[in-house]
């Protein structure tokens, strides 16, 4: 699923980038939207969560690791864009997330389904390449906070319990696109949860659950 998202992203690029290099059409789109102090704009895109467990060696003797069926979620959110000076910028897009992830032992078919909603809300550092054309590649990374709107961390009678606060540090890669009437910006991310996610859990194996997720979002600006 990681690598379907990754297709996609490079196909959108790819596409894009020959017809700017290789068209005849120097004409500049937009030329000086990267001038303004401050812009906004939304994205919407797609996203697959999965977990990272840490196992209790002393009871998870036979290495038998829990299984995980990902699925893909969506994502849709705003943004503002601070510009710090032509090759850097500071961003906040804050936005709505929804995922399922089931789980369950390699032994058994049945399946615990985690259904999540996340306001998550991360801080960036976008570092671009100077604009060619009407394309411009960028790097970005930052910290983020995700809220889980479907915690269930105060059910305890519930299999297993997730916290409606964690804390994650994010790292991808775009490109602008300048197209006559605004700016479009396919971007690939990955969000790394920093702290433990679990209250409890029925598996006895495991001490601790991070989540892991890939972001494909289309900015549009």
């Amino acid at each position: 699923m990681k690598n379907f998202f990754i297709i996609i992203f490079f196909l959108c690029c790819y596409q894009f980038s020959q017809a700017q290099l290789f068209s005849g059409d120097q004409v500049l789109n937009n030329p000086n939207i990267d001038q303004q102090r401050w812009s906004w704009g939304y994205f919407i895109g797609f996203n697959s969560y999965d977990f990272q467990f840490k196992y209790d060696d002393e009871v998870n003797t036979n290495g038998n690791d829990l299984i995980i069926e990902k699925t893909i979620g969506f994502n849709v959110g705003l943004i503002g864009n601070l510009k710090l000076n032509n090759n850097l910028d500071l961003r906040l897009e804050p936005g709505v997330s929804f995922n399922t992830r089931n789980f369950r032992p390699p032994s058994t078919i049945e399946t615990e389904e985690i259904n999540a909603t996340y306001v998550h809300i991360p801080l960036l550092l976008k570092f671009s390449a100077n604009r060619l054309n009407n394309f411009k590649p960028f790097v970005v990374g930052g910290l983020s906070t995700s809220i889980n709107l479907s915690s269930n961390e105060n059910n305890e009678d519930a299999a297993t319990r997730l916290k409606t606060n964690t804390y994650n540090y994010e790292i991808g890669l775009g490109i602008d696109l300048y197209l006559p009437y605004f700016k479009f910006t396919p971007s690939l991310r990955g969000v790394f949860t920093i702290n433990n996610e679990m209250v409890r859990t029925t598996y006895p194996e495991v001490n601790a659950m991070h989540s892991r997720a890939v972001f494909l979002n289309f900015t549009f600006q």
